[in-house]
C-alpha cells in the first residue's frame, strides 16, 4: 500500500496536525487573533476615557507648548517652536516656585511616610477597639482638600485659631499669623499636607504588613530577635516595594498638590508657598499666557517622569537582586 493511499484511508488530506480550509481546532483553543479581539473589546471601555481625558490633553497641552497661545477670541496663534522653554530658563519667578515645589514634596512625602509607617505598625497589632482607630485613621482621606484647607486656616487663624489660643493658655506667647508669615507659611503648609496625606499611606503599608507571613516573626522571636530586629530582617523586606511604591506615589502626587495650598495661602505671602501648578495656573487663568503656562506643564511632566524612571529602575534592580 502506498503512502497516498493510506492517507486517503485514514481519512486525512494532508501530513499530521494539518486541517482542511474553514475546518475548526480540533484541540479547543481559541486563535490567538480571537484571543487578542476579546482582550481589547474587554479594555477598550476603560481605556477610551482615559485616551480622551488623561492622553488626548496631555498631548494638546505638550503642542501648545510650543505655540503663543494668550488668551482672547480673535488673537490668532502662532507657532514659536522652543521660545516659550528658552524664556523658561530665564525666569527666575518660575525657578524659585520650582525650588519651593521640591522642598514643599520631600518636606511633605518623608515626614508622611515615617508617620504612616508608626500608625500602621500599632494598628498592625492587636489591639482593642482596632478596628474604630482603623476608621478614624482614614478621616482625613475622606475628606476634600478644600474642605481640610478651610478647617486649617481656622486653626491656623490668628485671633481666634485653635493652635493660637493653646499657645495662648500654655503660657507660650501670644501666637502668631502662621499662614502670612514669611518665616512660618511654608512649614505651616507642609504640616496640614502631611495631615491630608499620612491616611493613604497607613493604609498601603498596613496591607503590606498583614500580607507579611506571621510566621516568619515567629521564628525569629524563637531565634532571640528582638522587635527592631526583627523589623529590620522580616518586616522590612517585605514591606519594601509597597514603601517603595507609595513613596513614589506620594511624591508626585504631592509635586502636583493645587487645591490645598491654593485654599490656605494661594501661594503667599510672598510667593514663599507659592508651588510650581499654582505658578502655571496664575500664568493660564490670571494673564492669559497659556503658551507659557503649557510649557512649565511639561517642564513638570519631565519632572515627573524622571521620577518614574527612577521608581521603575529600582523595581527592576530589586526584582534581579531577588
Amino acid at each position: 500500500m502506498t503512502l497516498a493511499n493510506a492517507t486517503v484511508r485514514s481519512g486525512r488530506q494532508g501530513p499530521p496536525g494539518s486541517r482542511r480550509p474553514g475546518q475548526g481546532r480540533q484541540d479547543g483553543r481559541v486563535p490567538r487573533i480571537d484571543r487578542n479581539a476579546g482582550t481589547w473589546f474587554l479594555v477598550l471601555p476603560a481605556l477610551i476615557p482615559i485616551l480622551i481625558l488623561s492622553v488626548g490633553p496631555l498631548l494638546y497641552g505638550i503642542a501648545l507648548a510650543f505655540t503663543d497661545a494668550q488668551s482672547g477670541r480673535t488673537r490668532s496663534t502662532q507657532w514659536v517652536g522652543g521660545l516659550n522653554f528658552q524664556d523658561l530658563l530665564h525666569d527666575a519667578l518660575f525657578w524659585d516656585s520650582f525650588r519651593i515645589g521640591l522642598v514643599w514634596a520631600v518636606g511633605v512625602t518623608v515626614p508622611q511616610f515615617v508617620l504612616a509607617l508608626g500608625l500602621a505598625l500599632l494598628l498592625n497589632q492587636n489591639l482593642r477597639m482596632r478596628w474604630l482607630a482603623r476608621a478614624l485613621a482614614i478621616i482625613p482621606w475622606a475628606m476634600p482638600e478644600v474642605v481640610v484647607g478651610i478647617m486649617w486656616r481656622l486653626v491656623y487663624n490668628p485671633d481666634a485659631g485653635v493652635l493660637n489660643e493653646t499657645i495662648r493658655d500654655l503660657g507660650l506667647g501670644d501666637g502668631r499669623d502662621w499662614l502670612t508669615g514669611l518665616a512660618t507659611a511654608l512649614p505651616a503648609v507642609i504640616v496640614v499636607g502631611v495631615w491630608a496625606g499620612m491616611p493613604q499611606t497607613t493604609v498601603a503599608l498596613l496591607a503590606g504588613l498583614q500580607n507579611t507571613p506571621h510566621e516568619l516573626h515567629e521564628a525569629a522571636a524563637l531565634d532571640g530577635a528582638g522587635a527592631w530586629r526583627r523589623f529590620r530582617t522580616v518586616t522590612w523586606p517585605a514591606l519594601k516595594p509597597v514603601a517603595l511604591s507609595i513613596t513614589a506615589l506620594n511624591f508626585i502626587w504631592n509635586f502636583n498638590s493645587f487645591a490645598l495650598v491654593y485654599v490656605l495661602t494661594n501661594g503667599g505671602p510672598g510667593g514663599r508657598t507659592r508651588l510650581p501648578m499654582l505658578f502655571a495656573y496664575e500664568e493660564a487663568f490670571r494673564y492669559g499666557q497659556f503658551g507659557y503656562a503649557a510649557a512649565m506643564g511639561c517642564v513638570m511632566v519631565a519632572v515627573i517622569s524622571v521620577v518614574l524612571a527612577l521608581h521603575l529602575v529600582g523595581r527592576l534592580r530589586g526584582g534581579e537582586d531577588q
